[in-house]
């Protein structure tokens, strides 16, 4: 019986790594990593949060039309609370901007013309949908003088948006009034999270896929959910910690140049980190690596290390090993994917890193990379560095648990194998 057992595991194992190769590869090959400019849309209205995977087209429908009124009625409601801050406060500087303003006013005029046309079936659900979400946003109350400090650094950040990009050239650089409107919407309904710098570079990259600001405001809130403790000072100050310890185990002695007293433990990784690489890859690469960042195949703590652990303590249930209470760290869940891209950029760029000697040249060197990263050879740096560090850790636990009865070959892919196990 424990014959056929470990033939099932081995078997297992080459069904693990059947699915690693296409991961891998479907992430990595040029031409298939990323998605499609022209599907990109929809594909981000599902990556994002917006639109249940398991959704029909009907129920899309549906929670579209749930989702216009809702974000219709918070937004109706900070405006307001705050009439002074519907409008943009512009010195008259920025010639482009004023105009902007102006070509915006025109257009929520046509848009609001638009929506008068629908049939009285239409208004009916409308009506019972927009008295469904005053009632949900009834009892939230605003701090005004947190929401207007919010408002006044959003005024400050918006106009700096990268306003190169297409989206926001001739008459679309009305488009940042829009990104504007989502942010303080988000700001007021978030007050736990507010608004920090940087949300403007990191939405302005929705408003420009989705083209949508009721679509927008959503997927980013639901983007939000799960990375808005990286905006916060505690949440910086773990990332940080977290690439020091990864790079770490990939070079020490790197890491021992970066960490001394004198240079801020990394700190200049920080923009990097908290918006996904977004300056030091052409802009299109830029997107194709945030959606790739976004999905969890190979995040060490998805939903397969779970199931893995569980399989792992099952087998150390039944193992005869004398010595199976002993405990040893086989990986770092916490190195998530986005860490092996920071770390493969400073490994690449090693030799100039350790000609670095202060704060001031490490900014130097950083700003010198702002579009100049080719992302295919990055990826490959950065996938060749997870896997042996998850190669590495597996070796390291086979070592404290080799069990008599499996070759050492086979125990360091059951080893690996339940890093990446699937049921």
């Amino acid at each position: 019986m424990r014959h056929l057992l470990n033939r099932l595991s081995y078997c297992g194992i080459q069904m693990c790594f059947i699915y690693m190769y296409l991961t891998l590869n479907l992430l990595f090959i040029p031409c298939l990593g990323g998605v499609p400019p022209s599907e990109r849309g929809l594909a981000w209205r599902f990556l994002f949060g917006m639109y249940p995977c398991s959704s029909t087209p009907l129920e899309r429908s549906l929670l579209q039309e749930q989702l216009v009124v809702r974000y219709r009625v918070m937004k109706r409601k900070w405006q307001q609370f705050l009439p002074s801050a519907v409008r943009m406060h512009l010195n008259g500087t920025d010639a482009e901007l004023v105009a902007a303003v102006r070509y915006f006013d025109v257009r929520q005029t046509q848009v609001l013309q638009q929506t008068r046309y629908h049939c009285e079936e239409v208004w009916d659900r409308q009506a019972f949908l927009k008295l469904q979400a005053q009632i949900l946003f009834e009892r939230v109350t605003f701090d005004n003088e947190e929401l207007q400090e919010a408002i006044r650094i959003i005024d400050k950040d918006v106009p700096r948006t990268n306003r190169d990009l297409s989206y926001y050239q001739d008459e679309g650089l009305g488009n940042l009034l829009v990104l504007r409107d989502v942010l303080i919407t988000y700001a007021a309904f978030h007050p736990e999270v507010t608004y920090a710098q940087g949300m403007n570079d990191l939405c302005s990259r929705f408003l420009e896929v989705l083209d949508s600001e009721v679509d927008t405001f959503w997927s980013f809130s639901c983007y939000m959910e799960k990375f808005s403790r990286d905006f916060r000072a505690d949440g910086l100050h773990r990332k940080i910690e977290l690439e020091a310890a990864l790079l770490k185990e990939l070079d020490p002695l790197l890491y021992t140049h970066l960490v001394k007293d004198s240079m801020e433990s990394l700190a200049f990784c920080h923009r990097w980190l908290l918006l996904g690489f977004q300056r030091e890859f052409e802009h299109r690469d830029a997107l194709r690596l945030f959606e790739i960042l976004s999905c969890d195949h190979l995040e060490l703590i998805s939903q397969q290390v779970d199931r893995a652990r569980y399989q792992e303590r099952l087998t150390r249930k039944y193992s005869t090993e004398e010595n199976s209470e002993s405990e040893l760290q086989a990986v770092n869940t916490d190195f998530t994917f986005e860490l092996f891209i920071c770390a493969a950029i400073l490994l690449e760029n090693r030799e100039a890193l350790l000609q670095c000697r202060d704060d001031v040249q490490l900014i130097q060197f950083a700003s010198s990379l702002q579009g100049t990263l080719d992302l295919n050879s990055t990826l490959k740096n950065a996938e060749y560095h997870f896997y042996n560090y998850c190669k590495r850790c597996a070796w390291d636990y086979m070592n404290g648990r080799c069990r008599e009865y499996r070759s050492k070959n086979e125990d360091f892919f059951y080893q690996l194998r339940s890093l990446f196990v699937l049921k």
